[in-house]
């Protein structure tokens, strides 16, 4: 879901929850709709990601999410991301 859509969805309270999700070396959220469940992307479609919690976290909250579920089981910090 692209930011454009996400802020209408959240301006129109259809979000119902938000997870943080580890992965590797980085973070990605995904988004709980009435919908069903989707991740923030960019402009380009691609999954956008984070490679930090508090990076990730500032973003949430400047699109106006004040709470999320942070899931680590599968988040390595150190590892490096492969540029392909």
């Amino acid at each position: 879901m692209r930011t454009r859509e996400l802020r209408a969805l959240i301006a129109a309270g259809a979000v119902k929850q938000v997870r943080l999700v580890g992965d590797g070396g980085s973070v990605y959220a995904e988004f709980q709709t009435p919908g069903g469940k989707s991740v923030a992307q960019t402009d380009k479609g691609q999954v956008k990601t984070w490679q930090t919690l508090d990076a990730a976290a500032r973003w949430l909250r400047g699109m106006g999410i004040g709470n999320a579920r942070l899931e680590l089981a599968h988040w390595l910090p150190d590892q490096r991301a492969l540029r392909l």
